[in-house]
């Protein structure tokens, strides 16, 4: 055989590979698009990325082992930390509760911008990127991708409870502007520094000192653009990290001229933006309104006043009444997730379905902690898809709905985002549980969500308090309409 048709095979093998990855990540993105794909797709997702893993080995062979006698000690450790940072992932998967999933993808999602900065860090400091483009989009993906790393550790710690209220200050968007500022000081400089070596600015540092004063300046700057905002706002704050993830790890595949890089990044990047979009507008706000604004600050107008009683129910009269009713639309919150009731809902859901009941479920885009947490938690219980219904496609059946049952969802049902302009939500939509004939709402207290604000819903005439853990009063219902006997059955 040719020896040379030998020397090319690792070149034919890494861009079979990079085809196959290619190919397998816009399938898989295609299956997510329908939650009844969605696990599959996943998995030809993941497939795509063990196959760029593995080809990535196959760079070795186009290396000269003699040139490079850390070559195979490298991949050793390669495989290592291959091995451990995949046991990991995996166990944490396998053991995660769903309460603490927000916290996961908040993680995962700064350890991509992390290794993409980390990329960067290493063509940085080993004065491997040639020309003034590569290294523009080398600090370019380097500064997202620490913002990335540092922005969702704190969105992680505030997720996580470490981190409670948000810390905001006199002149925070100042602060934060000249930090942005001192990063592309930082980086100009270092662009001068490699096409000009006699340069020596900003108090003499070298060039070495001046990528740790990047790096440094620019994980700053995603702590201090994370610390303000608040919770009500996390789920748009992840998509918009898991954007700036996407963003960082396409420039640095760009650098690295990696095919699978590049195509991962872009569709992890668009998939991210096109969800913080779809995010921010569920709220009625813009992204820049996220990132540069208080959620819940002062209004022009005064919040109005609130007005009827709180009415408190038993749970198995709730339960019994939904029995007799002919449709009921659930409207699950995160408070079912932290009860961990999804599988006693559905349960209580078969039964009235068995009774004849016409049941629905209603997600509000921004329920939860995560864009999309209320679908898994409901797919983790079994509930089938053709069941659940987002705002804009069901909205408009609570007017003729009978009974509405909120469980553990407070802002996303509010109607004050309808009528009262003092509302810090006034204007964000929401899901018109209020226009069903009856709410049952089942709530621990009477806390507030993550706006701070009281729920009109809650005062209404045709709404009744079920006090409790979601799981403990789910249970009751259950027992109350199997207390009926055959009637359930009927």
């Amino acid at each position: 055989m040719d020896i040379s048709l030998l020397a090319s095979l690792p070149s034919l093998g890494i861009g079979a590979a990079d085809l196959a990855t290619a190919l397998l990540f816009m399938y898989g993105l295609h299956r997510m698009s329908s939650p009844a794909t969605a696990s599959s797709g996943i998995s030809v997702a993941g497939i795509g990325m063990a196959v760029a893993v593995l080809a990535s080995f196959l760079y070795a062979f186009d290396v000269d082992s003699a040139a490079r006698p850390d070559l195979w000690m490298n991949l050793g450790l390669a495989v290592v930390a291959l091995a451990l940072g995949g046991g990991m992932a995996w166990w944490a998967g396998r053991t995660v509760a769903m309460t603490a999933m927000p916290q996961m993808v908040a993680i995962y999602n700064g350890m991509g911008g992390g290794a993409a900065g980390a990329i960067a860090a290493v063509e940085l400091f080993g004065g491997k990127t040639q020309g003034m483009t590569a290294l523009i989009v080398t600090l370019l993906g380097a500064l997202i991708g620490a913002v990335s790393l540092s922005g969702s550790l704190i969105a992680w710690a505030k997720l996580d409870g470490v981190i409670k209220n948000p810390l905001r200050f006199k002149a925070q968007q100042v602060v934060n502007g000249v930090v942005l500022l001192a990063t592309l000081a930082v980086g100009a400089y270092l662009v001068v520094a490699s096409v000009d070596k006699s340069v020596r600015v900003l108090g003499g540092l070298g060039v070495p000192a001046s990528i740790y004063l990047f790096f440094g300046f620019a994980l700053v700057l995603g702590i201090l653009m994370t610390l303000p905002i608040g919770g009500a706002d996390m789920p748009v704050v992840i998509s918009i990290f898991n954007a700036f993830t996407g963003l960082a790890v396409g420039l640095e595949g760009f650098v690295l001229q990696n095919p699978a890089l590049m195509i991962a990044g872009m569709v992890v990047g668009a998939a991210g933006l096109l969800l913080t979009l779809l995010m921010a507008r569920a709220m009625n706000r813009s992204v820049s309104n996220v990132v540069f604004s208080n959620f819940g600050g002062a209004s022009k107008h005064k919040p109005g006043k609130i007005k009827g009683e709180l009415k408190p129910m038993q749970p198995g009269d709730a339960g019994i009444a939904m029995r007799y009713a002919s449709s009921v639309i659930i409207v699950p919150g995160y408070g079912l997730a932290a009860a961990q009731g999804q599988g006693k809902l559905f349960d209580f859901v078969k039964l009235l379905q068995a009774g004849g009941v016409s049941v629905k479920f209603a997600i509000h885009p921004v329920a939860g902690r995560m864009p999309g947490q209320m679908d898994v938690l409901l797919a983790e219980a079994g509930v089938p898809y053709d069941m659940i219904f987002q705002l804009e496609d069901i909205n408009d059946e609570f007017k003729t709905t009978d009974v509405a049952l909120v469980i553990g969802a407070n802002d996303v049902v509010n109607p004050a985002a309808r009528t009262d302009k003092g509302s810090p939500i006034f204007g964000m939509p929401i899901l018109n549980a209020d226009q069903a004939k009856k709410v049952f709402v089942i709530k621990r207290g009477e806390g507030k969500g993550y706006a701070g604000i009281v729920n009109a819903l809650f005062y209404g005439d045709n709404c009744h308090m079920v006090y409790g853990d979601a799981q403990a009063v789910l249970v009751e219902m259950i027992e109350a309409v199997r207390g009926l006997g055959l009637k359930a059955a009927a």
